[in-house]
Parts: C-alpha cells; sequence; structure tokens
C-alpha cells in the first residue's frame, strides 16, 4: 500500500476530530460565549450540513485541479478556520468557521478517497479506501476523548488548536507524498461533468447511494443518543459513557480493517450479511438496553458491523462509478453525510414523541429494515428475464454485482 494512501488517513483523523469532537464541548462553548445549549449544538449542525452540500461543490470546483493542490488548499482552509475558530469571542463567526471548515473536510474526503483508490490496483481499492474512513474510526477512538480532556482542563479552544496542529503534519505529508497530477496520467482530460453525473445518478447507483444513507443514519442515528441511552436507561455513570464511545470507535476500526480485505472479492455478500446483522444487532440492543453487560457487548459489536458495511458500500461505489472519476468519492461523501445528518433528527423526533430513551435505538433498526428492502426491491429488479443472457462470472466479479 502506497505510503500517501495512510497520508490520507491521517489528515481524514484530524478532521473526522473535529467534526465529532463537539459532543463533549457544547457546556463549555454555552458558557464561555453566552449562548443557549440549544445555539452551541447548532454547531454541529452546521458541519453537518456542510458536509452534505460541500461534497459536491468542492469536488466540482476543483475537478480541473491537479489532486494535489485540491488536497493542499482544502487542508489549508481546513486549519484556517480552526485557529480563526479558537481565536473568536462571536459565536456568528465561530458558526461560519464550522460550516467553511466543513466544506473544506467534503472536499478533502471527495478527493481523499478517489485518489486513494487511483493509486492502487483493483484488487486493493477497498483496502485502500478503508484506510482513508479508517481515519475517522480511530478520530472516534482517540481524537473524540482527547478533545473531551483537553475541553476540560484548558477550555474548548484548545480542542481547536489541538485540531490545527495536528493537521500540520498531514499539510506537509501531502505536499511531499501525493502525486501533483489529476491520476495516474497527469495528462488526462477530466470527464464531462454531464457524464459524470450521468454515470452517478444511474439505475445501479441511485440505490446504493440510498442505501448508504440509510445504512449511515441508522449508525448515527443511535451513536447520537448513547449518552441518555446509557445513563438513563441502562444505568451506568457518567464516566462508562467515553469507554463506551472507545468502545464504539475500536469497533469501528475493526470493521474498516476486515471490510477493507474482503470488500473487494465479495462486495455483495460483505454488504448483504453487514446489513442483515445490524438489523438484527440494532433491535438486541433495544431489547437489551436495560442489562449493563450486554449492552457494553454488542456496542463494539455495531459499531464494527456499521463502519464495515459503510467501507463496503463505499468500495461499492467508487467500483461502480469508474465513470465519474472525480464526484464518486463526493456523491460517496454526501450520501454518508445525509445520513448522518438525518439519523439523529428522526431519533430525536422519537424522543420527543415521548416514546422513551430506547427509541432512537429502535429507529436505527427500521432504518437497516427500510435499507435491506431497498436493496431487495433493487436486486429483485436486475435478475434477467426470460431468454436474457446471465452476466458471465468474470463480467460479475468485474462490476461486482452477483
Amino acid at each position: 500500500m502506497p505510503i500517501a494512501v495512510y497520508v490520507l488517513g491521517l489528515a481524514v483523523f484530524a478532521q473526522g476530530t473535529s467534526e465529532f469532537m463537539l459532543s463533549g464541548l457544547v457546556s463549555g462553548i454555552a458558557a464561555d460565549l453566552d449562548v443557549p445549549l440549544s445555539a452551541a449544538g447548532l454547531l454541529t449542525s452546521a458541519f453537518a450540513v456542510g458536509m452534505v452540500v460541500g461534497a459536491p461543490l468542492m469536488a466540482l470546483s476543483s475537478r480541473t485541479w491537479p489532486r494535489r493542490r485540491a488536497l493542499l488548499l482544502f487542508l489549508a482552509v481546513f486549519v484556517a478556520v480552526h485557529v480563526v475558530g479558537a481565536l473568536t469571542p462571536s459565536y456568528g463567526v465561530l458558526l461560519a468557521t464550522r460550516f467553511v471548515g466543513a466544506l473544506a473536510n467534503a472536499g478533502f474526503w471527495a478527493v481523499a478517497l478517489t485518489t486513494a483508490v487511483s493509486m492502487v490496483p483493483d484488487r486493493l481499492k477497498g483496502r485502500a479506501a478503508a484506510v482513508v474512513v479508517g481515519g475517522v474510526t480511530i478520530a472516534c477512538v482517540v481524537g473524540v476523548p482527547a478533545g473531551a480532556v483537553l475541553g476540560e482542563r484548558w477550555g474548548w479552544r484548545s480542542a481547536f488548536w489541538a485540531v490545527a496542529i495536528v493537521s500540520l503534519p498531514a499539510v506537509l505529508a501531502v505536499l511531499r507524498s501525493i502525486p501533483g497530477g489529476r491520476g495516474r496520467d497527469t495528462g488526462a482530460a477530466p470527464v464531462p461533468v454531464r457524464d459524470e453525473l450521468r454515470a452517478l445518478t444511474g439505475p445501479r447507483l441511485r440505490p446504493v447511494l440510498l442505501t448508504m444513507a440509510l445504512v449511515q443514519g441508522a449508525t448515527f442515528c443511535t451513536f447520537s443518543y448513547l449518552e441518555p441511552l446509557l445513563t438513563r436507561e441502562t444505568g451506568l455513570g457518567a464516566g462508562w459513557v467515553p469507554v463506551s464511545l472507545a468502545l464504539f470507535g475500536a469497533g469501528s476500526f475493526a470493521g474498516v480493517t476486515v471490510a477493507g480485505r474482503f470488500a473487494d472479492a465479495r462486495p455483495v455478500a460483505v454488504v448483504a450479511t453487514g446489513m442483515t446483522a445490524l438489523a438484527i444487532g440494532w433491535a438486541a440492543l433495544a431489547l437489551a438496553a436495560g442489562r449493563p453487560a450486554l449492552a457494553l457487548a454488542l456496542i463494539p459489536l455495531l459499531g464494527m458491523l456499521a463502519f464495515g458495511t459503510g467501507t463496503a458500500l463505499i468500495t461499492r461505489v467508487l467500483g461502480l462509478a469508474s465513470g465519474a472519476p472525480t464526484l464518486a468519492g463526493a456523491f460517496s461523501t454526501t450520501a454518508f453525510n445525509l445520513g448522518a445528518t438525518v439519523g439523529p433528527w428522526a431519533g430525536g423526533l422519537a424522543l420527543d414523541a415521548g416514546f422513551g430513551y430506547r427509541a432512537p435505538v429502535w429507529v436505527s433498526a427500521l432504518l437497516m429494515v427500510l435499507a435491506l428492502l431497498v436493496a431487495a426491491t433493487t436486486a429483485k429488479g436486475r435478475r434477467p428475464r426470460a431468454g436474457e443472457r446471465r452476466p458471465s462470472a468474470v463480467h460479475r466479479s468485474a462490476d461486482g454485482r452477483l
């Protein structure tokens, strides 16, 4: 695996830390800037919205640039907005920096995914995507708890400074290790935007992107409300919350690693198995939430299944979207973060309706059932008609379909 792929994972680690660290900093931000907790919570929403809209916009705006230049620009903007955020006394400015930082993060994600898979042979594309996505899971294990500790000891601004500082080695590493061209052939002309959009909105990719959004929606629906579930339903103390988050992150890292090794050879099998297990797993957690030992045992398992399945779906999108080398990563990023936006919203609606602290977990199970229905309907629709030749085994293995 080229060292450049691991460099991209390092940069994603820093950016993933920024995306999730506010869960442990909202109280300090609200007190320091004299705003309600709900306003501090909007900082997370601003980042999520920026990720959803930013991936395709940033990918389109930078599609004619050499990849190294695009990655460096996005990283530089990301560092700059965190410095501004650490210095500003204004809530409005901080809100703006979160949105702009998300745009830069989304652009980096989109370019990083396509860059990573373009630098390796077909048999390693899933593993390359797993290394990049693995940066997020390491952020959940290490970066987010570290940000919470920094915020508790030296204030929330120290966490922003830390993200900016950790990003600087990634800037230097990208400068030295990422090829300067648009791909392997630096003189290759970019694919027309219309052709890329046609490839991404075709009948083969639309259901995969929808499935990815539903899977991630299920993941972040429960993840966002894990703290009240554990402290108010399971009966664990507040000290168990960071432990549980670390367990989820450790499971996620394991899932990404395993999926990266098997998603290239059997993408459909990995996705189908993972989705079925997740539907059962979220329902099991909802039923077992009152038993601390069982709940804690399920958390890393669900993290492994969620991010392993998500990685396999990303690999599948990138494999099917060979006609969209610029926007494939952007659409994957948008689908991922659309789920991360809608899932918590749906879980919040269930809580507000008075269904209890297990309600978000049941919503996660429901979203997984919907994902399975989408996948099953799509698979049924692709079956050859009577008299129509089935694709050969070679063709099926090449395009990733069963």
